[in-house]
């Protein structure tokens, strides 16, 4: 399982995205979100792939179970590494869509949203309806995802060590929102360092303007991947 630090290539088209990946000289675990991929389309992934980096197509599918299987089933061809849904999509979405995935022939690991990381407790509260706490909500939406089949879920780090002691630690935790200290949060609510990541259970941590925007995304790329990789 790679768990190198997952960029986020949050550019809009492919030459930004070739540009940025040049001067790095070693494989990498990229990110493609939506903003890429339907500018660009599937040629985008093709393209990364054959520079030889590993692939989280980050398109948090959300439609009813049928939809969703047939999509997954159609981006099985497309040689991912990672994909993900909404939880909020119910069990049954969430074992379609890996049954679409698998149907197509894919092995990507399959992973579930719970709640973004700009969504705030408060947020959550008001404007999704949801009452109690946001962990609440967050382990709640892990549990179904596992008994779902997932490989685990997107959270952020906060809630890494609760989704660890409630579902163990194969579980996938994917955590964004990573900043380094220095770093501007931006419209990222729950955020966190990579060292917190790590120590509080989070397997994987996606990173994006942290490196992209840095003057020298290559050694910011290195910074953030020793303090992921080296133990206190």
């Amino acid at each position: 399982m790679n768990t190198k630090p997952i960029i986020a290539l949050d550019f809009k088209n492919m030459e930004e995205v070739l540009a940025f990946l040049k001067p790095f000289d070693e494989q990498l675990f990229v990110k493609i979100g939506m903003e890429l991929y339907l500018q660009n389309g599937p040629v985008i992934v093709k393209e990364v792939r054959d520079l030889g980096h590993d692939i989280f197509l980050d398109l948090k599918l959300h439609d009813i179970p049928n939809t969703v299987s047939q999509a997954m089933k159609g981006l099985a061809g497309l040689d991912i590494q990672m994909i993900n849904v909404h939880a909020a999509g119910g069990s049954r979405m969430m074992a379609a869509a890996l049954a679409g995935l698998r149907e197509g022939g894919s092995e990507a690991q399959l992973i579930a949203v719970t709640q973004l990381t700009s969504t705030s407790e408060e947020m959550m509260n008001l404007e999704q309806g949801i009452p109690g706490s946001i962990n609440d909500s967050i382990l709640k939406y892990a549990q179904v995802a596992k008994n779902s089949g997932l490989a685990g879920v997107v959270c952020s780090a906060n809630e890494s060590r609760m989704i660890k002691d409630h579902l163990g630690s194969s579980f996938l935790k994917v955590t964004p929102g990573i900043r380094t200290v220095d770093d501007e949060v931006g419209d990222q609510v729950r955020v966190a360092t990579p060292e917190f990541a790590r120590q509080n259970g989070s397997t994987h941590i996606v990173v994006g303007r942290s490196i992209t925007k840095d003057k020298n995304p290559v050694a910011k790329y290195q910074q953030i991947k020793k303090a992921w990789e080296t133990e206190c």
